[in-house]
């Protein structure tokens, strides 16, 4: 059993095909959420799956689950998966790697006859990226119970066509209810979609944890007038106030590192002419860390720092939490044995705390989860040139293959 590894060329070539369906000019994929290229991708991996001999279920938010039977099929499920929507501008690897390598790995265990005494299940779940929809990880957030199948169907894209309405136009609105399919165990491998691996020259980031994220709008209001006559001292500059705030948005984070940090990603300043004084700024201030203590003593600086120069500049500045993701460790068992799986198989490695988030997330809440990261080429993800060599995809397959028997138990 030690010596069983994974077929790294199957691999990229499912990944390869895959991402036929919606490929770009500039090498990428747009394959979004419950689009007809969707219902193109999700029927190649059920029909893979098939093939492999699994059974398939569909929830009603469109998450499916493709099972391969162990010899105990009272007991849950060991389950791997993330997904196959991508970004506009999106990439080959990111999710779609989580989930071919899933099938791989029932793959593998059927090229050597090999049964677990649990089942072995590969998910891949609704709408993870929100680059349609709203909200984001929407399929597992259904799941897990963080919002309402019926906020889920209510959602609707640009065009104002629903979730509910296209799961029902291609065909994967299934019957089981969200929440009432078992998980014994769940793991996710996944580029790492950041630079830290390549950077650190590691093949296996094993995740203790995802960062918690909080996420704000920001207005400064002061008083637009001309450029010219308005002298230095009697200004209501919007925008210079607001500055104040962005560079201490990125100090707070520096404050707290490794895992402190702190973005302004969006701007809008009105009313943005060369020669008017701001009147009015609206920004976003994104703050993560890596647990909850942390990141609550970010947001009470940051909105200390606020306050204060609101009284400094006699400006009005509103600032309201429009998102909060708490912080999520992962369980020490399922975190265990990917370092154990890692170790076995000689890979280099370190640890990597994830700052994006993932469908193990919402995973966790419900069973013991883990994540496994390999690295991307210059850490670029959510982009048509994401890129990672196939050894490395090779080498989080083997570690996935190795941690899931660890759990589900082999002959």
């Amino acid at each position: 059993m030690s010596e069983l590894r994974i077929n790294g060329a199957r691999l990229w070539a499912a990944l390869m095909e895959l991402a036929q369906i919606g490929a770009t000019a500039k090498g990428g994929v747009k394959r979004l959420a419950l689009t007809d290229l969707d219902k193109q991708g999700r029927d190649l991996v059920v029909g893979w799956g098939r093939a492999a001999g699994m059974s398939v279920t569909i929830d009603q938010i469109g998450n499916v689950f493709m099972r391969r039977d162990g010899r105990n099929n009272a007991l849950p499920p060991i389950m791997t998966g993330s997904h196959i929507d991508t970004q506009p501008t999106g990439g080959k690897f990111d999710g779609n790697y989580g989930v071919l390598a899933g099938l791989e790995v029932v793959r593998t265990l059927n090229d050597a006859n090999i049964q677990t005494e649990a089942p072995i299940e590969v998910a891949f779940w609704t709408n993870e990226e929100g680059s349609r929809f709203v909200p984001v990880m929407m399929g597992s957030g259904v799941f897990c119970g963080a919002f309402s199948l019926e906020t889920a169907y209510a959602a609707r894209d640009t065009e104002g066509k629903s979730v509910g309405e296209e799961l029902a136009r291609i065909g994967y609105q299934g019957e089981q209810v969200p929440g009432q399919h078992p998980i014994g165990a769940y793991f996710e491998t996944h580029i790492e979609q950041g630079p830290v691996l390549e950077d650190a020259d590691k093949v296996i980031g094993v995740v203790p944890a995802v960062m918690g994220l909080s996420w704000y709008d920001c207005v400064v209001s002061g008083m637009e007038a001309h450029a010219g006559p308005t002298p230095m001292g009697l200004r209501k500059d919007a925008l210079q106030v607001a500055t104040r705030i962005m560079q201490e948005v990125v100090a707070i984070a520096n404050r707290y590192p490794p895992y402190g940090r702190g973005t302004v990603g969006m701007v809008q300043v009105f009313p943005n002419s060369r020669n008017v004084i701001p009147g009015e700024v609206k920004f976003s201030i994104d703050l993560r860390n890596v647990n909850d203590a942390l990141l609550n003593t970010m947001h009470e600086e940051m909105l200390a720092f606020v306050e204060q120069t609101r009284r400094d500049s006699g400006l009005a500045i509103g600032v309201e939490r429009v998102s909060y993701y708490p912080p999520c460790p992962f369980h020490p068992d399922c975190v265990g044995a990917v370092r154990r799986a890692t170790a076995a198989l000689g890979y280099s490695t370190m640890d990597v705390v994830s700052g994006a988030g993932h469908d193990a997330i919402y995973a966790a809440r419900l069973a013991p989860a883990g994540m496994i990261f390999v690295p991307c080429k210059d850490g670029i993800s959510h982009n048509e040139i994401e890129d990672a060599k196939s050894e490395h995809l090779e080498a989080g397959c083997n570690v996935l293959l190795h941690a899931m028997l660890e759990r589900a138990g082999s002959a």
